[in-house]
């Protein structure tokens, strides 16, 4: 879906160049250099993207919540296994025995210690409950892992919009500095103008208008990008420096193929946020088979050493036990005061939940990849039109400022002009930005965004010009 190799020849947004160009490239380094909060090297997507990795809270907590995960895994196999335990007591005891008539056995208050150990094991050999455990297990590892794969491309995708914002708004503020140079130019010309007689103060009043209105518009602008930065600051964990832009010739090429319901088709098959849902109507079909067993019997195997001593006891000696023990533990759950049902009926509910969430996701989803598609194919042919539109704002404003000078046309009539002219450059740009975010989101719906991806986007762009 994208391409370095130009279809024509086109300038860094698919214009021709103009003659308040090189003003504009001074600004880009003026602009480049405020920005930058450290050594003056240029930062692309892929370093964003990669430090974005090492430093966004949200993929780290993802990717902590992937590792504690596995220990399911491991806490569902420990079930099946045995469970041995060590025992041990020691204990004073004071004992007061009477007897009713004389058997030989002392009588009264007897104090003596006792104490005793022992080992036993339980082996599990019927308990279809725990079974089940560990096959859920396995499967919230696997959802899990998905869940991990969508944090990274939600990486991107955010990491991609923090970064193409601030390259936006980077342009915007050109846009809006050169047409305050313009503005400036032309507020001078009518003071001269006003001054020989050749104008009025009425074009005085208007030019002057214009730029103060132009200069609120560059402090929002301004602003604006500070925001923008500290935004892709809050993912890389660090103010960026000059970032590279995207650079002409660039040919950014449809979705291929070029057919919505198939994309929405491969949506259905392999996106994250579908699988995520079906990995927890699988979870939620085991949750009813696990209640339902809780009312199975079980059968466990047993085994068990111990010694017990103890001093001076009412036998009148002390004495010390051995035993060793094993055998089958069979139980039946009889009656628990209908919680084991209620549990069943509330797991059974869970599951028609879940049954629902994962179509109401396959439907988002569906609607998500529709609307990224027209996104991307609007946004190519908006790319076309613009370009048409910026050719012909040039050669209107050639031909207006041609027309002031025979004059046919006014001063104000250059400034629309040359206002025209920077929106339809600008919403160029935008139209460039606005595809290739398209094109990542699309691929993203289908669970197919991967950091070559990212890569592609990468070799579009090119380091700001550096200030001579």
């Amino acid at each position: 879906m994208l391409n370095q190799r130009a279809r024509q020849p086109i300038d860094r947004f698919g214009t021709r160049q103009y003659n308040g160009e090189n003003m504009r490239l001074r600004l880009i380094a003026c602009l480049a250099g405020a920005m930058a909060s450290g050594p003056l090297l240029a930062e692309d997507l892929m370093t964003a993207y990669r430090e974005g990795l090492a430093s966004d809270a949200a993929y780290g907590a993802a990717r902590a919540s992937y590792q504690a995960s596995k220990e399911k895994i491991v806490q569902g196999r420990a079930l099946l296994l045995p469970n041995i335990n060590l025992t041990a007591n020691a204990n004073y005891n004071s004992v007061n025995t009477e007897y009713g008539k004389p058997i030989g056995l002392v009588a009264g208050t007897l104090n003596y210690g006792s104490y005793g150990a022992g080992l036993n094991l339980t082996q599990p050999i019927y308990r279809q409950q725990n079974n089940v455990i560990y096959e859920q297990a396995g499967i919230q590892v696997t959802q899990a892992e998905s869940q991990l794969v969508l944090a990274g491309q939600d990486l991107m995708l955010r990491v991609s919009q923090a970064y193409f914002d601030v390259l936006r708004g980077q342009y915007q503020l050109l846009n809006v500095q050169a047409q305050k140079s313009a503005t400036s130019e032309q507020l001078a010309q009518a003071k001269r103008n006003f001054e020989v007689g050749t104008a009025t103060i009425t074009d005085t009043y208007d030019a002057q208008a214009r730029y103060d209105l132009i200069v609120a518009r560059e402090i929002a602008a301004t602003n604006d990008i500070q925001v923008k930065v500290h935004a892709l600051q809050q993912i890389i964990g660090r103010l960026p420096g000059p970032l590279n832009t995207v650079a002409g010739p660039v040919t950014l090429n449809a979705p291929e193929p070029n057919d919505m319901e198939r994309w929405v088709e491969a949506a259905y098959a392999n996106s994250l946020q579908v699988k995520i849902a079906k990995y927890n109507l699988d979870i939620a079909v085991k949750e009813v088979d696990k209640t339902r067993y809780a009312n199975y019997p079980t059968l466990d195997a047993v085994a068990g050493a111990n010694y017990n001593y103890q001093g001076d006891s009412t036998l009148g000696t002390s004495q010390g036990v051995r035993s060793g023990v094993v055998g089958l533990q069979f139980a039946i759950p009889i009656y628990s005061g209908g919680s084991l049902s209620s549990r069943v009926r509330e797991a059974i509910a869970n599951r028609t939940k879940a049954e629902q969430d994962l179509e109401a996701a396959r439907r988002t989803v569906a609607q998500a990849v529709r609307q990224s598609f027209i996104a991307v194919n609007t946004s190519l042919s908006e790319i076309k039109a613009l370009q048409q539109a910026v050719a012909s704002n040039k050669l209107s404003v050639e031909a207006t400022k041609l027309g002031q000078e025979v004059g046919v046309r006014t001063q104000v009539d250059v400034l629309n002009a040359l206002g025209l002219l920077f929106d339809a450059q600008f919403n160029l740009v935008n139209a460039y930005y606005v595809a290739i975010l398209a094109q990542l989101k699309l691929k993203a719906d289908v669970g197919k965004l991967t950091d070559a991806d990212i890569e592609n986007v990468n070799r579009l762009l090119q380091a700001p010009i550096a200030k001579n």
